[in-house]
């Protein structure tokens, strides 16, 4: 008797979990989800940085990742950078005031326009964060010397 329960709570919670897993909005379409790199979307655009914030991951086990609010001629772009931790090996900080050069993928985030930043022009340094691809530069696959 106990084992024939046991083992129906095992079938109706593997069922349920399941079921939660297929409602969970995928990567790029649901709000809070990080949108993936789109080549054809990408831009270059530039101004300078109004605030820094750090935010939540948009998928579980990634870090804290850097934010850019970034004023342009045609308006405030919410600028997805890259994790905290990379950035600090990287020796990159942003400060309100900057003036940057940024190339990247312009997306849909949590209902706004955002941008996944692909480079970053500070001064006279460009720093690449991810390939032409959108491969982050963090992922492993796409760790290379920074100019």
């Amino acid at each position: 008797m106990l084992a024939r329960t046991l083992s129906r709570a095992v079938v109706v919670s593997a069922l349920l979990a399941g079921s939660l897993a297929a409602a969970q909005p995928r990567a790029g379409r649901g709000m809070g989800m990080m949108p993936h790199y789109d080549k054809s979307t990408e831009m270059t655009v530039k101004g300078i940085v109004e605030a820094v914030s750090v935010g939540q991951p948009g998928m579980p086990g990634m870090g804290m990742g850097t934010h850019l609010t970034f004023k342009t001629e045609t308006g405030d772009i919410d600028v997805h950078v890259g994790p905290g931790w990379w950035l600090s090996e990287q020796k990159l900080e942003f400060a309100k005031g900057d003036q940057l050069e940024i190339v990247g993928s312009s997306v849909t985030f949590n209902a706004g326009k955002a941008l996944i930043a692909r480079e970053i022009t500070k001064g006279d340094r460009k720093i690449t964060l991810r390939d032409a691809n959108g491969v982050p530069a963090w992922s492993g696959r796409g760790r290379r010397a920074h100019s």
